[in-house]
Order: structure tokens, then sequence, then C-alpha cells
């Protein structure tokens, strides 16, 4: 379980969950475990200004949203320690479109 004091939804929000997710993964592999569920609280969850149209875009593609991609990591390692970069993939990941949102300051 994550609990995240503040999280950017246009920006950090997305990036944390997709961290995260992936490191569970990683360390239920150099477990000889199978990943759980990952659970995400966000006590001050808010959008910037200025993200607030490229949220409105992005939430009105929500029907056009392509299938989530495959995470797959290298079966071979098994020490935490180990993986490098080449290890993790994503297979099929696809998106609409980049919506551009500059950090807010």
């Amino acid at each position: 379980m994550l609990i995240q004091r503040s999280g950017d939804m246009g920006l950090g929000v997305p990036f944390n969950m997709t961290q995260y997710a992936v490191l569970i993964h990683l360390i239920a592999q150099s477990a000889g475990l199978r990943p759980g569920l990952f659970t995400h609280v966000i006590n001050n969850a808010h959008v910037y200004e200025n993200h607030v149209q490229a949220m409105k875009t992005q939430l009105a593609r929500r029907d056009q949203a392509f299938p989530a991609p495959k995470l797959v990591l290298n079966p071979d390692v098994h020490d935490f320690y180990d993986f490098t970069i080449d290890d993790i993939a994503l297979d099929n990941y696809r998106h609409l479109g980049k919506l551009p949102m500059e950090v807010a300051v």
C-alpha cells in the first residue's frame, strides 16, 4: 500500500503509480512470489490550474482508451539488485497522443 501525502494528478501521480507497481513486480519476482494488489491512497489529490484543459481532454478520451500494456520482466533475473532497464519492458504500449502539461511552480 502506498499512502501519498500529496499528489499532482496530471503529472506526478501517473508516474508514481507506475513506478510503485513495477517495484512490486520486481520484488515479487526476486522473492519467488506473485505480485498482489497495489493500493494507492492520496490524501491531497490536486489538479493544477494550468493542467485543467489537458485533464479534461484526457477524461474525454476515456472511451477511446487502448487495452493496458503488459509488463514483461526478464524471467532469468532472481536477485533484485541484478535488474537493469533492459530487463523491464512494456508490450503493446499505445496511447492517444501527448497531452502537454508544464510542471506547476
